[in-house]
């Protein structure tokens, strides 16, 4: 897509604040009634500069430009009513704020990396991102609910170069059964001691939560951050958890433990603000036993070469076997919800499960294996049975008419915005200083439309 659907990676670099004393500000653009000033342009080129951002062109025409076509849309949505919920903004705020803080490593280093306090850096990102889901709405609003018909979709087929046919990765189908050990009950009340000791240790001060839980946490994203969560609201986390974590009131006080499909908790709230708090915690997980685990391996095993003999089909046995409760209803076949799909290509199965239906043909079914289940993180055992496979080709309409289709889509989007922008730019007051005008700019009639 242009540049226009990126609009939002623009907005990112006003997080950092660099050299601005040393700018002498002025106005440069003024799009409507609102101006771009020469430091916030001066501000986003180093940000792009320090973090390796490549700006193909002269940055003083590109990233004026896009900032005034950001403002296009601003404008429009505010004359259309059209906001961002607060619970959106807040929560991709906060999964924002723990992602940088995950990269960086603490809040102290990440004040010192963007200059300035997490107040100011979460005020910049609230904006950014309130910014960026009104552009977002903006664009749709624009673009309406296109639905192109069957025979648009041929005739927009065939009218391709032989050079913009898309090419399709291999793309596989994937039933699968799962079974998971049984956790022993002494494994169970290992772990729930190992946390009764950790909170003992917290309460006598030997110890603090977040270095336990930078040690011990098997949750081992929060464990950077020394089990902290980030603020969230209770829709935000599993219901055993939530109900314990917004019962505390005390930050020094250490919460029961709490069992989830994840494992075993221990929690300490760090901040309540209204509805949303934050809280570490410590994550353990039982493992299951070596002899419970071949039990589950030779039971799939035996599944499997019932399955080879014709004894019952793979459907069959998902339905009597599988513990996969996200496949068991769909006869085992595994979705694809990034996509809205059934097919995989390679990378965007399970790893273990890459590995296995990569050396398999059609119709065959695996060796038992065990994989890491991306619901509950728990290890389970599994077979797989290879459905379908689609090898590397280029895009036709008898298997590929949705990937067709949305090709279509998009590019009667990107016309429908491209031109909305151009007859924008028209009936818009503009006004840019005369150093700024020499751009070989991506639209035409800024400067024309220059008062």
């Amino acid at each position: 897509m242009k540049r226009f659907f990126l609009l939002s990676s623009v907005i990112l670099f006003s997080l950092l604040s660099i050299a601005q004393n040393a700018v002498i500000d002025q106005v440069v653009w003024i799009v409507g009634d609102e101006a771009i000033l020469r430091s916030e342009i001066e501000e986003q080129r180093l940000r792009a500069q320090y973090e390796g951002m490549e700006i193909k062109g002269d940055p003083y025409c590109i990233i004026p430009e896009q900032m005034a076509v950001q403002k296009l849309f601003l404008h429009q949505a505010q004359l259309d009513s059209i906001e961002a919920a607060d619970s959106q903004v807040n929560s991709q705020v906060e999964m924002r704020i723990n992602y940088f803080l995950s990269q960086i490593g603490s809040k102290e280093k990440m004040e010192e990396y963007f200059r300035k306090p997490l107040n100011e850096i979460r005020e910049d990102i609230t904006e950014m991102v309130r910014n960026q889901m009104i552009i977002q709405q903006m664009q749709q609003k624009i673009t309406g609910d296109i639905k192109p018909t069957p025979a648009e979709i041929r005739h927009y087929y065939s009218e391709l170069p032989a050079d913009s046919i898309p090419i399709i990765p291999t793309q596989v189908e994937v039933q699968i059964i799962t079974i998971a050990p049984p956790v022993p009950r002494e494994e169970i009340d290992r772990v729930k001691d190992r946390l009764r000791e950790f909170t003992d240790r917290i309460n006598a001060g030997t110890a603090t939560f977040s270095m336990l839980a930078r040690i011990y946490s098997e949750d081992t994203e929060s464990a950077k951050q020394g089990g902290e969560l980030g603020f969230m609201g209770k829709g935000q986390l599993v219901p055993e958890f939530a109900n314990v974590a917004f019962s505390l009131t005390d930050p020094n006080r250490v919460s029961r433990i709490v069992e989830t499909e994840f494992g075993f908790h221990i929690i300490q709230m760090i901040e309540k603000r209204g509805d949303r708090m934050n809280v570490r915690h410590i994550l353990l997980r039982p493992k299951t036993s070596a002899q419970d685990r071949q039990k589950a391996m030779a039971l799939l095993d035996s599944i499997g070469n019932d399955v080879r003999a014709g004894k019952m089909t793979f459907e069959t046995a998902v339905a009597t076997f599988s513990q996969d409760k996200n496949t068991v209803m769909n006869n085992g076949v595994m979705q694809n919800e990034n996509m809205s799909t059934s097919k995989f290509e390679y990378q965007q199965l399970p790893q273990e499960v890459a590995k296995v239906v990569y050396k398999m043909k059609v119709g065959e079914i695996s060796d038992p294996f065990v994989m890491i289940d991306r619901q509950s993180n728990k290890e389970v055992c599994a077979i797989v049975k290879l459905k379908s496979k689609v090898d590397t080709h280029k895009a036709d309409l008898t298997n590929d008419f949705q990937t067709i289709k949305q090709q279509l889509v998009e590019q009667t989007s990107e016309r429908i915005i491209q031109n909305w922008i151009k007859k924008k730019i028209q009936e818009t007051y503009i006004m840019i200083d005369p150093e700024w005008v020499n751009c070989d700019f991506e639209y035409e009639g800024w400067v024309n439309n220059t008062k």
